[in-house]
């Protein structure tokens, strides 16, 4: 079906009382299905406008085909998840004055509104009839900034020891960050500094995929992986942990993470990254035993209880969803890595949920890397599923998928950098390394 002319399509803009702006499109032949769009983390001084889609061009097939698109811009940038819950439950409050109540309304969203996603239907699931988390943070908050730790912990141990780098408690972003990736580089030309920076990638699950449609390196190709690891933290994940935890610890009244009773043998046993590791530290002559050895031994970070008190509201999860949830991720995101979907799955089967959860992969690099054909599609099965009342198996398998997506035509599968075939696939992501959970790690 053609999309609709923007004459068709009535849209409603305003402005919350705690400043966050909101976005409302409603086409002329609503079809009673509203999506509510929750946006990704956007960084403190960036523009912070209301988004009611994740790309125009899956915004336009919705709208085209009858559904209603909301979403806010959230009151506060950063870690804002608790003014996103709030804003994201104004916003179809409006709907619901403006428009009318929606037959259904499904939650959908990116990255940190993956995570938000997933938080709006586990504390508020009598607004939602499902929902859509993609490269979501669903480990949850405090398993996600106690993974960056692990990583920041032994970077500074093994690369930076005498370079005073604030882990935690960071009081000059700026220069902690300048610091920080200063080390990094100079450790990148080195082979000693490579297999470092491998065990610190490891301590994450980084993948060492890092280009959107370039092709993955071999699986023994260990040079190229430790490359674009480094690429990951250089480029994307180093202003995270050594900059903007400072944003996250100034709302929580403290340090949210620690590595108290962490052992890093076990820990890098149980990485995806371990076979690269053992390679380079062998290539550069290093003792892998002995630095394992001196992150263990190392004086170890607590957290600040109730800091984590916050990060757990905003947010940890407990499994008990009550709506049908589909998530999508590919599987080389460096910076919300695919072994947050086993985390999620993992809590919502121990409460007893699992039949209400699919997760759907993508095979190809990059953080939230979809095509508009591919979320589409995610979409389509989800509004099967709502439709029937039942999962279909058959259409959750990624020939089915890739076959869908490939049939909505050249417009729609492309991506930043070109066009490009559906690629999901079959994938089963490692254990999360450390997971925190309110079904099985309560404090």
């Amino acid at each position: 079906a053609p999309a609709s002319s923007p004459a068709a399509v009535r849209t409603i803009t305003g402005t919350f009382n705690d400043g966050a702006t909101y976005e409302i499109q409603v086409p002329g032949h609503w079809n009673g299905t509203l999506f509510l769009y929750s946006h990704g983390y956007v960084t403190p001084g960036s523009a912070n406008p209301a988004t009611d889609a994740g790309d125009p061009v899956t915004g336009g097939w919705l709208l085209g085909h009858g559904y209603a698109l909301a979403g806010s811009s959230y009151a506060s940038t950063g870690w804002a998840i608790q003014q996103a819950l709030t804003d994201q439950i104004h916003t179809i409050n409006v709907f619901d004055r403006r428009i009318g109540t929606p037959l259904q309304t499904i939650a959908w969203g990116h990255s940190l509104g993956g995570i938000i996603t997933a938080g709006l239907i586990q504390d508020y699931p009598g607004r939602f009839s499902a929902a859509l988390p993609m490269c979501g943070v669903l480990s949850g908050g405090v398993a996600t900034w106690n993974t960056a730790l692990d990583g920041e912990f032994a970077f500074q141990q093994l690369i930076d020891p005498s370079g005073g780098l604030q882990l935690v408690n960071i009081t000059d972003p700026t220069s902690n960050l300048e610091a920080a990736e200063a080390a990094a580089s100079t450790a990148q030309g080195t082979a000693q500094g490579q297999a470092r920076l491998a065990l610190v990638a490891a301590l994450g699950d980084t993948p060492g995929w890092f280009t959107p449609l370039s092709p993955e390196p071999a699986a023994n190709d260990y040079a190229a992986q430790e490359a674009n690891q480094y690429l990951w933290a250089s480029e994307v994940t180093f202003p995270f942990v050594f900059d903007l935890r400072a944003e996250l610890e100034a709302r929580a009244g403290g340090n949210v993470s620690w590595d108290t009773g962490v052992n890093f043998v076990s820990q890098l046993r149980k990485s995806a990254d371990f076979s690269e590791v053992v390679h380079l530290y062998q290539a550069a002559g290093l003792s892998l035993s002995a630095d394992l050895k001196t992150l263990n031994h190392a004086t170890r970070i607590s957290a600040d209880p109730s800091a984590v008190a916050y990060l757990v509201k905003y947010i940890s999860f407990n499994g008990q969803i009550s709506v049908p949830v589909l998530t999508m991720h590919t599987t080389g995101d460096g910076l919300v890595v695919p072994e947050n979907e086993q985390a999620y799955a993992s809590v919502v089967r121990r409460a007893g949920h699992g039949a209400l959860l699919r997760q759907i992969f993508v095979d190809r690099a990059g953080h939230c890397a979809f095509t508009p054909a591919e979320t589409i599609t995610a979409a389509k099965v989800l509004l099967q599923r709502l439709r029937t009342g039942h999962w279909d198996a058959a259409a959750l398998q990624p020939a089915s998928l890739n076959s869908r997506a490939a049939a909505l035509g050249p417009g729609y599968n492309i991506f930043a950098s070109g066009s490009t075939a559906p690629a999901f696939v079959r994938y089963r992501p490692a254990p999360y390394l450390r997971p925190f959970d309110l079904g099985r790690f309560r404090r």
